[in-house]
């Protein structure tokens, strides 16, 4: 049998290597896809069987980072049998690298996204902390990308530190306009893991009051209670003072009352007991004192001080108004009658 032909030579490779690495690539692919797939689903199967999350996570390390990174070598491996020109090998070594830099991308993306899902199961009672970090996560990714693409133009030859400096003012003029943005996104991230409001908080910040329904990386919107939507760049909620109605666990609530000057002495020892009695009987509230105040223009005024106890502005006002209507009823029981404004004007004869 004649194997010369084996030795003939096509683009600086004998036909025999060419055989080699046919079949170094065939035997290569069919043992990963044999073995190491094999392998990989007995490994989930056991996953499967675990409570640990941290397995689950491998498993899926090895089927979508693993095995495709080993049949990409076995390609790599089996061209490299042969000899290539120099361009040819250059351009490999440039697609290996950017192979390697994709796949140590991925995998980053990969263990930073176990860490948010580990830390998202235990809030997921805090609906806003689940936007946020789903938001957050959005901008990481973009971070790995844009630091694997540097890094991967460094090694294949580019200047990166180069061409940054070579912005110049372009560069300088661009940081300062990007500056307020920058100080919105870090407020951001004030805003996400110091928590001063979630959705759904009733806050009030300056003269504007509302319910949170949006936070955003640069803004944050509010449903103001006439129904329009007010929205804050999260700079200037961080640099104000934000009163956070919704954390409240009782309301303190302070009125008055004013009686005419008519009112006996022992009608008005009896008020400050009427309204207790009035306070403590009503359902969700806690009384705390009543006293006789001042001497108004034209009424005797009462102070009068309780805690509603619930954090809703609805409630508060149902627990006033069946305060209003009861002391109402007690007075008039009484003859108690509330002030209004009035005058009398003396006239003297000479």
């Amino acid at each position: 049998m004649n194997f010369t032909i084996l030795e003939e030579v096509f683009f600086g490779n004998r036909i025999l290597d060419y055989i080699i690495a046919v079949a170094a690539l065939f035997l290569s692919l069919l043992f990963v896809k044999l073995v190491i797939r094999t392998f990989i689903k007995r490994l989930k199967k056991l996953a499967e069987k675990t409570t640990t999350t941290f397995d689950d996570l491998l498993v899926k390390i090895l089927g979508r980072i693993a095995l495709p990174a080993l049949y990409l070598s076995c390609i790599y491996l089996s061209l490299k049998i042969l000899k290539m020109p120099a361009s040819s090998e250059g351009i490999i070594n440039v697609v290996e690298l950017g192979v390697v830099t994709f796949f140590a991308a991925r995998l980053a993306l990969m263990f930073i996204g176990y860490g948010l899902h580990l830390y998202l199961s235990r809030t997921q009672d805090d609906i806003t902390l689940v936007h946020s970090l789903e938001g957050m996560s959005r901008v990481i990714k973009y971070l790995v990308w844009a630091v694997a693409v540097i890094i991967f133009l460094d090694n294949i030859g580019f200047k990166v530190s180069t061409i940054i400096a070579g912005l110049g003012i372009g560069g300088i003029a661009v940081a300062i306009a990007a500056q307020a943005l920058l100080k919105d996104f870090f407020s951001y991230f004030s805003i996400v893991f110091d928590r001063p409001f979630k959705l759904g908080d009733f806050i009030i910040i300056g003269d504007f009051m509302g319910t949170v329904e949006h936070i955003g990386i640069k803004t944050t919107r509010i449903r103001s209670l006439g129904g329009e939507q007010v929205i804050f760049s999260n700079t200037d909620l961080t640099d104000s003072r934000v009163r956070n109605y919704k954390v409240m666990q009782k309301r303190r609530v302070v009125f008055s009352l004013g009686v005419t000057y008519q009112t006996s002495l022992s009608q008005l020892k009896e008020i400050p007991k009427i309204i207790e009695n009035v306070i403590k009987k009503t359902k969700d509230a806690a009384f705390d004192r009543a006293h006789f105040f001042t001497y108004g223009d034209f009424s005797l005024i009462f102070e009068v001080v309780y805690f509603v106890l619930n954090s809703d502005y609805n409630k508060y006002m149902d627990v006033q108004q069946e305060i209003n209507f009861a002391v109402k009823e007690e007075f008039e029981r009484r003859g108690i009658e509330f002030a209004y404004p009035t005058q009398k004007l003396y006239l003297s004869k000479e």
